[in-house]
């Protein structure tokens, strides 16, 4: 089954890690590759080694593409993208996992850094090695709507961004 947590709101990822909380409470197993975000350090990946070996985050990413302060050449973004994927292709090849997630590959999909064909055919590789795929980020490719089971657009109402109150760590990473 394939889930889909697209939109310009909050709580894609939170979601995701939801589902790998719920799945882990039934003795299963999940793994987290993360596109796009890089070097930062939030709270899943503080609190995830308490969940060691059922669940495991893999950063991939080199960072923000083209913002915060981001210098990095567009290659070298896209050569870590398609590292993740060869990373999560690996991790996965074993069968100990029942749920991948692939965090904000929709955002590498968007800046380019890999194909929506390149996605869909690592999608129909991943179907025959986990029970459920999580695709989260921002501008879902209609393609990725269309193949997923279960899509949900998070969208903003209120954020205290909106008012200048930054990030919160614990709550926003």
């Amino acid at each position: 089954m394939l889930l889909a947590f697209t939109g310009n709101g909050k709580g894609k990822t939170t979601a995701a890690l939801g589902n790998a909380l719920r799945l882990l409470g039934s003795g299963k197993r999940a793994l987290m590759v993360q596109f796009i975000k890089g070097p930062w350090e939030s709270g899943e990946h503080k609190s995830v080694p308490r969940l060691d070996p059922d669940f495991k985050i893999i950063k991939t990413g080199k960072g923000f593409v083209g913002i915060l302060g981001d210098d990095l050449p567009i290659e070298e973004h896209k050569q870590a993208a398609e590292e993740g994927f060869a990373i999560a292709r690996k991790e996965i090849a074993g069968g100990k996992y029942h749920l991948l997630i692939l965090d904000e590959v929709h955002n590498a999909i968007r800046l380019g850094l890999v194909p929506v064909s390149y996605v869909l055919a690592f999608l129909d590789y991943a179907k025959d090695k986990v029970e459920y795929v999580i695709t989260t980020g921002r501008d879902a490719a209609k393609e990725i709507i269309q193949r997923a089971d279960l899509v949900t657009e998070m969208r903003d109402l209120k954020h205290p961004y909106q008012k200048g109150v930054k990030a919160k760590v614990g709550l926003d990473f």
